[in-house]
């Protein structure tokens, strides 16, 4: 496959970046721009509950920033703990962004390691998707679970590759391989990336694309990590289409030939 021309889809929507980045973490939004347009991204997250973007009046708003024209907004339910929080604040979204139905649920189970609530999590799916969104939605690394989310109808899974915030980076690389293996639609990493390899490493395993907020908002210089992250979900797609050499045991192969040496 030409590499220029393996457009990402998702639900209704075409893009050309497989990397997709948070807006939250930033020292102020005129870094946050600054990140998120070094990074290529054309989907930027937002956390409706945390993040203002015109529900408080006279306080400074993302939209002012990063502007909708120019990126695909994808309201997120972080800090949301059950079902009915996520469907209410996502039908919040569709209203303040006119109508937008592309969104990313999020249902957590636990405050402290923010591992999703699988239950809540499918029983929201269904009723976001019955009301006419189109639902990526953050989930375990669980392949039935993720083929049970796929099957309600969601339009992207997205499984952890650690704990969200942790950059522990891929630490089960073979449940990834089985989701995406039974998964026809795309399958993006949530959660757990923590530098650029991390990112390379979950394209060459096959994901459609990697999504991912503190490895960039809390590295040392967030605008140099975001271009880094760029090149290294382009260099990950690349090499998985490519096709890798295959792997060897004790059977050492010459990179040059052996055939009419000099003598």
């Amino acid at each position: 496959m030409d590499s220029t021309s393996d457009k990402f889809i998702v639900g209704s929507r075409e893009f050309n970046s497989r990397l997709l980045v948070g807006t939250g973490k930033y020292k102020n939004f005129k870094e946050t721009k600054e990140a998120i347009t070094e990074s290529g991204a054309e989907i930027v997250t937002v956390a409706i509950r945390r993040t203002n973007i015109g529900q408080n009046a006279g306080e400074p708003s993302l939209i002012d920033f990063i502007a909708p024209s120019d990126f695909t907004y994808l309201p997120n339910t972080a800090g949301c703990f059950n079902a009915e929080d996520s469907i209410r604040t996502l039908r919040l979204a569709r209203e303040l962004l006119d109508g937008h139905n592309l969104v990313k649920l999020e249902v957590l189970g636990d405050k402290e390691t923010l591992y999703p609530n699988v239950i809540e999590t499918i029983e929201a799916a269904k009723v976001l998707v019955k009301d006419g969104f189109e639902v990526m939605v953050y989930t375990s690394d669980d392949p039935i679970v993720a083929k049970m989310l796929e099957d309600i109808g969601c339009v992207a899974i997205m499984p952890l590759a650690s704990l969200i915030g942790s950059g522990m980076g891929i630490l089960n690389p073979w449940n990834l391989e089985i989701i995406i293996k039974n998964s026809s639609v795309p399958v993006i990493v949530d959660a757990g990336v923590g530098t650029a390899s991390d990112a390379s490493i979950a394209m060459e395993l096959g994901c459609d694309g990697v999504l991912m907020n503190t490895a960039i908002a809390e590295a040392k210089n967030p605008i140099m990590m975001a271009g880094a992250m760029r090149k290294a979900v382009e260099a990950g797609r690349e090499a998985y289409l490519a096709g890798r050499m295959n792997k060897k045991l004790y059977q050492a192969d010459p990179s040059s030939p052996t055939s009419g040496l000099i003598k």
